[in-house]
């Protein structure tokens, strides 16, 4: 079976966004003629809601194919992929989007959301679309979704559609924003209006990937104005933990299913989105990065060799900001594409989010995930060395243009910018990515495609120092344990920009999954992964900044495949004549079965826990109710006791005993007895103040303790809460379509007046029960 091209996405409206289709072989285009012909392709409208207001400020228009098997968005979009007719098919669901929005009744000021699929992005019918929102009394607000997916898919023509739907004055939301680093790393240059929260957010267990997303959304949306809208709103608590986000607008079943239009009653209010300012992100291909520069920035002017040590510079500070960082680079020629280049945008590929590459006769994919396009003969850019690098809290760009110098390529010189300000930063990548060639298909994982190899790269020991501490000495004996000894031996040059590998032995390479020839030259950092704890890596990190020993067991990958495995490492420095350190010799021993095993010890620890406490609480629960049982009681209302006579408080113990439920039991049998006993253990703890207890003595008995009470007014107080209780418990109830009544005796004690502890209280309780159950007069 073909793999699914990209994820099915719930939507909270019981079934998956269209633009997330998967595809298989079972799928064809059987059928999809007649959809599209005949026209059945509709929508349905979710509402989505101001947050605090409760208003209805839009709804999202989700489209449902025809009754049958392609009723279902994922089955028809798949089928309209086999045939070819993808684009023809969200054409007709936009189409259909806004015509079903204007014949529900949907305008002004109701603003309409509107999906579309990346593949088709710069063949979107813009004319159309806005011609059947003006039909719309009053006119009808459009907002245009785009999901990740479109972004490394097809980053020259999103930008381009981006600016077209803001010609037209319509909105921009980027949606599942979460779901992906990429849709982070994109949101500086699409500036958009809405950011749409993954429901991941609002419905996971906040953690570290949480609290990075936010901070990249609330500081886009601080600094833009954009409107943050969280997905996934099911419940109260899903609300809450919306608002704790920042999130001022809502969707999701809490507010209200699709339907065929409007919600009828609902009340409605206006949209207010961001002003489109003036200084639109220029988009334009004719447009290089340096003349994206302020009139008034001083210019200077350097080597080449400047060049590249700023160039590492920057591809250094994307490799921290990792996988929310767009990196874009011009070489002017493929030949500038060297092989140790090569090395860096690998690492840069693996551990960034978009990476961009383009020059004079550079293919389209340089290597596996770069993406690049040849420039045209007259590209401006052929005559620049531009590299930007762009995150949610950092914007960088090396912006130079060649000044054509006559002599060794070693020796050009250009004039050139070094700029921090953002807006320059994200003008200068905006005019790199609309020149990237778009991928037909996304890229199979590594896993299952696994990149090809680079061109190798040759030591050279005038630049690599191989060998340096070893091979120099001539020991062969040396050479040789190295090359024998089961231990990965590594040695790295710390005078090196990047501080590079200069030597592996075999059992190395057998840990990295790679040869010498992919190794040498490379900084250790590839080994690393997104789940390496990154406490370990800090600690190497402080190690090596003081010239210190380290040893840390550390999360590694292995291989194109990634294969996780535990690294015991060692390093110890090497000082140099003048004192400084020169090399860190590094030792690596895989210890992955001793930290599974010693996982697995503590897995067994932790259930073994889990068991005991299972047990405990099964002592002290009542199965039926999930009451606690008398001796948990007991212990509760005894500590109730200290507290109360530390803050000159009284304790009361209510005795309830259900009348009439023998009865319910013979007559409708002990299946109905247990629902009704649950029903009422349900009543009761809905009456109870937080702090009270209530559990389950037995059969058909129930005991109350009331806690904190006013030792003045205890005994009142008790009593008034008792006949509350008897008088939910008198309510009918209904089980199995049978309605059945039973009615509740209570008896009352206090402490101090009626009992010292918890038997002497339960006691006196118990006789007052009684007393009031055989008392025909109550």
């Amino acid at each position: 079976m073909e793999r699914a091209r990209s994820r099915v996405r719930s939507t909270g409206d019981g079934g998956v966004r269209w633009e997330d289709v998967a595809s298989s072989s079972t799928l064809s285009g059987a059928g999809i003629d007649d959809v599209l012909r005949d026209g059945v392709v509709h929508s349905v409208f979710q509402p989505i809601v101001e947050l605090d207001t409760g208003r209805v400020v839009a709804y999202e228009a989700l489209a449902r194919g025809p009754q049958g098997p392609l009723e279902r968005p994922d089955r028809l979009f798949a089928a309209a992929r086999a045939a070819g007719r993808l684009a023809e098919l969200d054409a007709a669901c936009r189409s259909a989007a806004l015509t079903g929005a204007v014949e529900a009744g949907l305008q002004a000021p109701l603003t309409l959301f509107v999906n579309v699929e990346p593949e088709v992005l710069d063949r979107a019918p813009m004319e159309e679309l806005l011609s059947i929102a003006q039909t719309a009394p009053g006119g009808l607000r459009v907002v245009l979704e785009i999901t990740e997916r479109a972004l490394a898919t097809r980053p020259a023509e999103l930008l381009r559609t981006v600016e077209r739907v803001r010609a037209v004055g319509w909105g921009v939301a980027v949606d599942d924003v979460g779901a992906e680093a990429m849709s982070l790393a994109f949101m500086p240059l699409l500036r958009p209006d809405v950011i749409k929260l993954d429901l991941s957010l609002v419905q996971e267990r906040p953690g570290p990937v949480i609290a990075e997303i936010m901070n990249a959304v609330n500081a886009h949306a601080e600094r833009t104005g954009a409107v943050v809208l969280a997905e996934g709103i099911e419940d109260e608590a899903h609300l809450r933990t919306a608002r704790a986000l920042g999130a001022t607008l809502g969707q999701g079943w809490f507010f209200g299913r699709p339907g065929p239009g409007p919600v009828e009653g609902a009340v409605t209010g206006s949209l207010v989105l961001p002003s489109q300012r003036a200084e639109t992100v220029t988009r334009d291909a004719d447009v290089s990065p340096f003349a994206c520069l302020p009139i008034d920035v001083p210019l200077r002017e350097s080597p080449k060799a400047l060049l590249i040590e700023l160039s590492k510079q920057l591809e250094r500070e994307a490799l921290r900001l990792g996988e929310t960082a767009v990196v874009a680079a011009t070489f002017q020629e493929a030949r500038h594409f060297t092989p140790a280049t090569t090395l860096r945008y690998r690492d840069l590929v693996e551990r960034t989010g978009f990476v961009c590459a383009l020059g004079e006769d550079l293919p389209v994919e340089p290597l596996p995930g770069l993406r690049g396009a040849t420039l045209a003969p007259g590209d401006p850019v052929r005559g620049e060395w531009d590299v930007t690098v762009l995150g949610p809290h950092f914007a960088a760009a090396l912006l130079a243009r060649d000044l054509g110098d006559d002599g060794p390529d070693a020796e050009r010189r250009f004039a050139y910018a070094l700029t921090y300000d953002r807006d320059t930063v994200v003008r200068a990548t905006a005019a790199l990515l609309a020149r990237v060639a778009p991928r037909s298909e996304p890229l199979p994982a590594p896993a299952q495609a696994p990149a090809a190899p680079p061109a190798p790269v040759v030591p050279d020991p005038d630049r690599f120092d191989a060998g340096v501490l070893i091979a120099a000495t001539g020991d062969t004996l040396v050479q040789g344990a190295l090359a024998s000894t089961p231990t990965g031996v590594s040695i790295v040059d710390m005078r090196r920009p990047d501080q590079p590998l200069v030597y592996v032995n075999p059992a190395f390479e057998k840990l990295a999954g790679l040869p010498k020839s992919e190794l040498l030259g490379r900084n250790c950092r590839f080994l690393q992964g997104p789940d390496t704890d990154p406490t370990a890596v800090a600690a190497v990190r402080r190690a090596v900044d003081a010239g210190e020993e380290c040893r840390v067991t550390v999360l590694n990958h292995r291989g194109p495949e990634k294969t996780p495995w535990w690294n015991e490492l060692h390093l110890a420095p090497v000082v140099g004549p003048d004192g400084t350190v020169t090399h860190y010799i590094g030792t690596q021993v895989d210890v992955t079965a001793r930290v599974d095993a010693e996982r697995a010890l503590v897995q067994e620890r932790d259930r073994t826990r889990t068991y005991l406490a299972r047990i405990e609480e099964l002592a002290y629960t009542d199965s039926l109710t999930g009451l606690p049982n008398r001796r948990r009681l007991a212990e509760q209302v005894d500590t109730a006791i200290w507290n109360a006579r530390a803050h000159g408080e009284a304790v009361a113990v209510l005795f309830v005993d259900l009348v009439g439920f023998k009865c319910v039991n013979d007559r409708f049998g002990h299946a109905v007895g247990d629902e009704l006993l649950v029903a009422v253990a349900d009543r009761l703890r809905g009456r109870l103040r937080r702090n009270d207890l209530l559990a389950r003595l037995g059969g058909d008995e129930f005991l109350v303790a009331l806690t904190g009470l006013p030792e003045a007014t205890a005994a009142a107080e008790a009593r008034r809460i008792a006949g509350e209780l008897a008088e939910v418990v008198a309510r009918p109830v209904s089980l199995r379509e049978q309605e059945v009544t039973v009615r509740a005796s209570i008896g009352v004690s206090v402490w101090p007046e009626d009992g010292a502890d918890f038997p002497a209280l339960l006691h006196s309780a118990d006789m007052r029960m009684y007393a009031t159950r055989t008392d025909p007069t109550t």
